[in-house]
């Protein structure tokens, strides 16, 4: 067993890459396991594997007290100098327990668990591995396909691209060698899982850089990227060094270095933009290859409207939208494209819009002017018929109150008193000019009615005092 595992370590090493040290971590641990399972022993122990000649010790280690209570886990300090007068409470003493079977039963029983814990090493290497490609490049193999995902080995790994990471123009075949940009790595349980794209603009950028050496060496510089991809790109760029064309360093000569990438690409349009500051210019250049007329700003809603001539409408819009969508990606403004024409027409309803709006207001202000005015008018009124109502009231109550004084039974009148107070109290909460004019005549009226019934009664005792009489 010694032999065979030595031999086992070097293949792993040189096969799998995993340190001879992993590999021996991994058998002590399986190794001291295997002998409290067969030996039945609870006990700290600890296991010795030597890598050069693959001798396996098994030792009991003890704890040096005062008193010993647990000969299986303690020695007593009298017993420990006997050992080594150097020894003190606390010291730890491995005492040597190798059974003579030992090298069957543990080949049998930490088996899977070197496995085990070699294949989690392997795990482990194969993630840092290609931890370290993230947001890079790698070239690998088709291997297989599924409704879910493209199978791409990258050698040790085998990555997968989902269909939302797919060109959608794209077929692929077994054994196809293609270029994928590493999007994620993660940890599983089953290994280093590699998510891998060839949809997202970082591809993009990344095959520019392969390309054009002044893009890696950072002296062009890509500002940003809109792609649709397997359709057409944007690309805008820009140069630290004044003396370099972007645009031209990127296309190359004779267009050789952005064909290179379109054939990767199998051929995606791909349109190479000079980045401004002035957002002006930098519309212009990303609504090629339209030519633009005209540019109104909204800073407010961050966008723009986009004049061009009419004859190319069609061309600064793109087929289903493409070229205006892309163009406000990549300057970040909502676009709205008219042609000149259209614009025109625009203008002029705006002004009549503005002209009807002015107009409206100035209507509003005349009938609130207005409205104002009545209001004065009717608060004079109220006023006046509210004095009005106060100089009668008063007359009314002088002349019940003269009747009443010359009257023996004022008794009986003094509740029709009280109710045309009343009457009176309330008329004056309802204080409209309808209500006062309303509580004004009716005062009038009771007032004749009960004066005219006043002398009656007096005229009729007066009658019947000269009958008895």
């Amino acid at each position: 067993m010694s032999t065979e595992l030595v031999k086992a370590m070097q293949v792993l090493e040189e096969e799998k890459g995993i340190s001879r040290e992993v590999i021996k971590s991994a058998l002590e641990d399986a190794l001291e396991l295997a002998y409290k399972r067969n030996y039945n022993q609870a006990q700290n122990v600890e296991v010795n594997f030597n890598k050069e000649n693959g001798e396996i010790k098994v030792y009991s280690v003890r704890e040096v007290v005062e008193t010993n209570y647990d000969s299986m886990l303690e020695i007593c300090l009298e017993d420990a100098l006997k050992i080594s007068p150097y020894y003190e409470i606390g010291d730890k003493i491995k005492f040597e327990v190798t059974p003579k079977d030992f090298g069957r039963i543990a080949t049998q029983t930490a088996k899977h668990v070197i496995m085990q814990r070699i294949r989690e090493a392997e795990r482990e290497i194969i993630y840092e591995e290609y931890n370290q490609y993230q947001d890079e490049i790698l070239t690998g193999i088709v291997e297989r396909q599924d409704h879910r995902f493209l199978y791409v080995n990258l050698g040790r790994v085998e990555a997968v691209m989902p269909v939302s990471e797919q060109i959608p123009t794209e077929k692929y075949k077994m054994d196809d060698r293609i270029k994928v940009y590493v999007s994620k790595v993660d940890k599983t349980s089953k290994g280093a899982q590699v998510i891998v794209t060839r949809s997202q603009p970082e591809f993009l950028r990344r095959l520019f850089e392969q390309e054009v050496p002044e893009i890696y060496e950072g002296i062009v510089e890509i500002v940003n990227i809109a792609r649709e991809a397997g359709d057409r790109s944007k690309v805008a760029v820009r140069s630290r060094d004044k003396n370099v064309d972007p645009v031209g360093t990127c296309i190359g000569p004779g267009g050789q270095r952005v064909q290179s990438i379109v054939r990767e690409l199998n051929g995606e349009n791909m349109d190479i933009i000079e980045w401004s500051e002035d957002p002006v210019e930098f519309i212009k250049n990303a609504m090629s290859p339209a030519d633009v007329e005209q540019i109104i700003f909204d800073e407010a809603n961050h966008s723009c409207i986009v004049v061009v001539p009419d004859h190319q409408l069609s061309l600064a819009i793109g087929k289903k939208g493409q070229n205006a969508r892309l163009a406000a990606r990549l300057t970040s403004y909502k676009i709205d494209i008219k042609s000149v024409s259209s614009y025109a027409d625009y203008v002029a309803e705006q002004e009549a819009a503005e002209i009807e709006q002015i107009e409206v207001d100035a209507i509003q202000n005349e009938e609130l002017e207005d409205l104002a005015v009545t209001d004065e008018v009717v608060n004079l009124d109220e006023e006046t018929v509210a004095a009005d109502f106060d100089v009668k009231s008063e007359d009314l109550y002088a002349d019940v109150d003269y009747s009443l004084a010359n009257d023996s039974d004022d008794f009986y009148h003094t509740g029709d008193v009280e109710d045309l107070r009343i009457e009176q109290e309330i008329n004056e909460q309802e204080y409209t000019p309808e209500a006062v004019e309303d509580a004004i005549e009716s005062v009038e009226i009771d007032r004749e009615q009960d004066y005219d019934e006043l002398v009656e009664e007096v005229e009729y005792e007066d009658f019947l005092e000269d009958e008895e009489v």
